[in-house]
Formats: structure tokens, sequence, C-alpha cells
């Protein structure tokens, strides 16, 4: 899980609810269920209205997948990759063909059934990247939805604030219904801006900063293939891609050579 994800959207919601608290006020007062209907409804109705439905379910998935955790490390691949390249130079090229049946990552499984299949280094760049531009491409487009949501739900808001605005003008003459009508008005407000800057646009950002890191992830490991198919020395493979790592991660990487050294070392101590 990512604590990232829950820790904002349970901050800033809290933010508000306990302001809210603190300013005396109940908890009712912000749960208008009309207010929510109009705001949220609305919101989905223009967005339904605005993309297709591929998009919708791009999303869908993408918001759900902020919140887990993220599964793939550059430290843990460059190690991979280089072992990779020790067994290419071993047992020949042919031989990672048991690696990618193996692989449960789709896009390492396709790079290296390309790679044992014989192909050159050309169709196997040109293959993968098409893959890296359309799986970035899915990323923004669901990115680009919840954005565009950010953008309708503050005016969603409005709307809903001038009906309930237009609600109190009517019944000026019945001092009962003025409340209720003056609530939904500013609770309208409060939940189309405060969906839009607490989630949905928080959200797309997340999402792209995401889909950036995934796509420098397989860039390594598309380098890292053909670093092996053109038969590189396997330190001169880490070494090269030791440069897609962050300072930190620099600081962290422990190397294949230095993991089976520390367990030599802990076993002869023992």
């Amino acid at each position: 899980m990512d604590l990232t994800s829950v820790i904002g959207i349970v901050l800033g919601l809290s933010a508000v609810i306990v302001g809210n608290l603190l300013e005396g006020s109940h908890m009712s007062s912000i749960t208008q269920p009309t207010a929510a209907i109009i705001v949220f409804g609305g919101t989905f109705g223009a967005v339904s209205l605005g993309f297709p439905g591929k998009h919708l379910r791009l999303a869908l998935a993408g918001f759900i997948e902020i919140f887990k955790g993220e599964t793939r490390s550059g430290t843990a691949l460059i190690p991979e990759l280089v072992a990779l390249a020790y067994k290419a130079r071993r047992d020949g090229i042919i031989a990672l063909e048991e690696n990618a049946q193996k692989a449960e990552d789709p896009f390492m499984k396709k790079a290296l059934v390309l790679l044992s299949d014989g192909s050159d280094s050309k169709h196997l760049r040109e293959t993968l990247e098409i893959e890296l531009t359309t799986m970035e491409g899915e990323k923004e487009a669901g990115a680009k939805v919840l954005e565009y949501a950010g953008g309708v739900a503050p005016t969603i808001g409005i709307l809903g604030a001038v009906l309930g605005l237009i609600h109190v003008m009517q019944n000026l003459t019945d001092p009962s219904k003025l409340g209720s009508g003056i609530a939904v008005a500013f609770v309208a407000t409060v939940y189309g801006v405060g969906s839009a800057n607490l989630i949905f646009i928080p959200a797309s950002q997340k999402i792209r900063a995401r889909a950036k890191a995934l796509v420098a992830y397989y860039e390594m490991l598309l380098e890292g293939v053909l670093a092996v198919q053109n038969g590189d020395n396997p330190r001169s493979i880490e070494d090269k891609l030791k440069g897609f790592l962050s300072e930190s991660e620099k600081k962290s990487y422990v190397s294949a050579e230095q993991k089976s050294g520390a367990g030599s070392a802990a076993k002869a101590a023992t």
C-alpha cells in the first residue's frame, strides 16, 4: 500500500472536517445529500460526456493504483539484468527463453521473448518503444479524466449554490425552509472545490508521477536487454544501468557480487 496516497487523502479530508468542528459547527452542516447529488452526479455526467468509456475505466484503474505499493525497483532490476547477461554469455541468448517463460512482468516477458527469438536490435527497440508509448498514453488518458473532473467539480458546485439560492428566494415567506436552502447552496460549493483540490487534481498528478517512474523503469529494462543482446560485459551493463538510479538509490544499491560476497562471509563466520 502507498502510504503517501492514504495519508494525503485522509489528512486532507480530516483537516476540513476538524476545522469545521473547531469552528463550532456540526457534521450535519456539511453532510447534505442534495448537494452531493448535484456536485458528484453532475461531475460524473460531464466527465462521461467528455470522454469515451475506455478512458473512464483507465481513470478508475489509475485512481485505484495510486493506493497500491510500488512493486518495481530499479535497484532490484539491475542485478536481474546482470544475471541474464552472465547466463547469455555462458549458455547463449536462446537460453533466456526459459527466463521469458517465468517472467511475470508482461514487458519483461515480451523483451526476453524477442531477445531469445533472435530479433535484431532495431526491431527489438522499436517494438518495445511502441509498447512504452502506448502504456504512457493510457496512463496520461486516465490522468486527464481526473484532471478534467477537477476542473468541472467547482463549477458544478457553483451551479448547486445557485440552485440553493433560488430555492431560498422562492421561500422567503417560509423561514423554516431558508436554512436547508442556504445549507445546500454553500455545501455544494464546498463539495465542488474540496473534491477538486483534495482528490481529483492531486490524484491526476500522482498518476502522472507514477507513469513517469514506470516509463523510466522500463527504459532501464530496455537498455539492459539491448546490452545483453549486444554481448556487453555484465559489469559494464551494471555500470551503465546505474545511471538510471537516483543519488539515494545509488547509495543504497548493492550489486549481485556484493550480495554473494556478503553471503559467503556470513557462511564463513558461522
